[in-house]
Formats: C-alpha cells, structure tokens, sequence
C-alpha cells in the first residue's frame, strides 16, 4: 500500500530508452501475471509516444478479466517490487516502483475493452499519429507541472479536460 509522500511532477524531453525500459519491464510483467492476464500488456502515457516529453515514468497497462479476479495478483506484484494504491479502485488496480516517492514505473490493471481501456489506447494512438495534438497537449503539460508541481492530483485532474476533447475528435 503507498504510503509514502509523492514524487513532484516533473515534465522531461522525450528519453528514447523510454520503449526498451518498457520492453524489459513489460517481460517480467508477463511473466507474474501469466494467471491473470487477457491479453497483451501495453505501453500507454506520454512516454509510449515518440518525442513526447513526459514525467520520466513508465506507464504500463495490464488486461485483466475484473479486478475481483486479479486482486490475488496484488502480492504477486509487491513481491517484485511495486506497491499498490487503491487509486481508482472502481477501475482499475493502480501500481508504482520503486516507491512514491521515487518512480520508475505505474502499472494499471484494466478490465480488457472497458471504458478507461479503449481510452488510454484511444488516446496513446492519437497522440502518436497528430502532431498537433501531441504539441498541444506536451505545452499544457509543462504549464500544468509547473503550477501544480507537488499537487500529482490536481495536475492529472485539469488534464482531463483536453483529453476528453481530444477523444471526441475520434
């Protein structure tokens, strides 16, 4: 369980080690996850989206069939390493590594073809196919990380907005 103070957000020139970092992590994954995943592990967020700056964390997506199901797998994750939150428990099991106060890594467990799964692809796709948006959404990043620097969840909340406009564009 996180209990820890939270990292301050902090925005970054896109990292091309970036995608070999999920690559590595995304083997271990499958691995510890076997029992419980759906399908394919993903690479979402900012930083599965080439020459994105991002907060240098590695945003992983796990399909499972429910979180009643997958909940087992909780220890199995702790044991590698990640400590979970019941961030967003009615969607997700959300995870980070090492700790909150030094991530290198958040994992979510999503119910496969539920609403923040199609999203979270929906969106990573988008960014990675319009410049524009991807410009766009990489300035409010920054304003927002600098206003809201030790505030994690005010700058992911006024995020939202953008996004959902950017998904309606689909």
């Amino acid at each position: 369980m996180v209990t820890a103070v939270d990292a301050p957000v902090q925005i970054e020139p896109y990292d091309p080690a970036w995608p070999e970092a999920f690559l590595a992590e995304r083997e271990l994954l499958t691995r510890v996850l076997a029992p419980w995943l759906v399908g394919p592990i993903e690479h979402v967020g900012s930083t599965a989206v080439p020459g994105l700056a991002a907060k240098p964390v590695i945003d992983i997506m796990a399909p499972v069939k429910d979180l009643e199901s997958s909940r087992a797998s909780l220890a199995a994750l702790e044991a590698i390493g990640y400590c979970h939150s019941p961030y967003k428990a009615e969607v997700e099991h959300w995870l980070c590594k090492p700790d909150p106060g030094h991530r290198t890594h958040h994992l979510h467990l999503v119910p496969l073809d539920s609403r923040l799964w199609v999203e979270r692809l929906a969106f990573r796709d988008l960014l990675a196919s319009d410049a524009s948006v991807a410009r766009d959404y990489a300035a409010l990043k920054y304003r927002l990380a600098a206003a809201h620097r030790n505030d994690r969840e005010r700058y992911t909340e006024e995020k939202g907005p953008f996004i959902e406009r950017a998904l309606r564009r689909l």
